[in-house]
């Protein structure tokens, strides 16, 4: 299997259906040829390692995304601990990704410290690296502290470990330290060459060599009606619209705070605003129409520098068909695109 993942269409398992669907869906990505799974994990929504254990449990050949958690909710030791345990059920296929979540979450909602968030992932990406590689880790940081703590099965594979990040510090930081990065909903072309631009320049001031993955969550509906794929993926973009309104990775796919105030007064007030979501912001934002449109957006994706798109179902009941519509329609042209842009480069 290797790195399927960091080159090959992957698919997004998330929301209230995920507990009692995701190793349906699971068995359908494998089916459908997918290289990777991935397991979602907003809070208060479905917790990512108990999903992933399912997916690991069910299938065979597919990648397992964790795509991300985060070392403020749990110490980087639970984190390796519960990482190093989903690799035993499928060694080989596991993937980590760490982000920093945000301040609503922890600090507010949970009443957790959130205080020097890149520290904070600087130290657990190394804290979790290590106790995954087998180590026997000492670390007095300023954020964590272990003492003499070792795995008791350390995975046999090695697990790479992605940022799930956005800001500028934060991506020069993954280009230094991390084996790729997951870029979240509301990626865009334009996020993907800016994110390109930034971890490049960092992976290279720190001697690294090799490849650097980048990988996208991106709303994805296929369907043969164009406007119905189109209006399926608006609600999904207005809710995080919302969420992210004043972050660097709307504003990269040309949207300013204006433009997005709306839709985060709409959430706060739980109003819907899929009515303010334009034709552009779906052009921008997401993937949606005809596999024949599907095709071309993909193509934006793949020049603006992206290694694998991670399709984002929409919620409903036909998630089980997107998955298939994925590997028939959109897997295949994903896999040559990339390889024509590379014979042309």
């Amino acid at each position: 299997m290797g790195s399927a993942w960091a080159h090959s269409f992957g698919v997004a398992l998330m929301g209230r259906q995920a507990p009692g669907r995701v190793t349906t869906w699971a068995r359908a990505a494998e089916r459908a040829g997918l290289g990777s799974v991935w397991i979602v994990e907003d809070y208060f929504f479905p917790g990512a390692f108990g999903l992933a254990g399912a997916c690991a449990a069910v299938t065979e050949r597919v990648a397992i995304g964790l795509g991300v958690v985060n070392p403020f909710t749990r110490h980087p030791a639970v984190v390796a601990m519960e990482t190093a345990t989903i690799a035993g059920m499928a060694p080989g296929r596991v993937v980590l990704g760490l982000g920093t979540s945000n301040r609503h979450w922890i600090e507010e909602q949970m009443g957790l410290p959130f205080k020097t968030p890149l520290v904070t992932l600087r130290e657990g990406v190394g804290v979790v690296r290590r106790l995954l590689a087998g180590q026997r880790v000492t670390h007095e940081g300023s954020t964590f502290t272990l003492r003499d703590a070792s795995l008791e099965l350390a995975p046999d594979a090695p697990v790479p470990i992605l940022l799930g990040v956005k800001a500028p510090k934060a991506l020069a930081l993954a280009g230094a330290i991390a084996d790729g990065l997951h870029c979240s909903m509301l990626a865009s072309p334009a996020h993907v060459r800016r994110v390109r631009t930034i971890t490049t320049t960092a992976y290279r001031d720190a001697g690294r060599v090799g490849a650097f993955p980048v990988i996208a969550y991106v709303p994805m509906a296929v369907s043969r009606d164009r406007g119905q794929a189109r209006s399926r993926v608006a609600p999904l973009l207005a809710r995080y619209l919302g969420v992210l309104h004043g972050q660097s990775i709307v504003h990269d796919g040309g949207l300013d705070d204006v433009d997005t105030l709306p839709f985060r007064q709409a959430l706060l007030y739980g109003e819907p605003a899929t009515a303010r979501v334009t034709e552009a912001m779906i052009d921008t934002y997401a993937i949606a129409g005809t596999p024949d449109d599907c095709r071309t957006s993909l193509r934006r994706w793949a020049e603006a520098g992206l290694d694998a798109p991670v399709a984002v179902p929409v919620p409903g009941p036909d998630v089980e068909e997107q998955i298939e519509l994925y590997g028939r329609e959109l897997a295949p042209y994903w896999h040559h695109a990339r390889r024509d842009l590379k014979d042309t480069a």
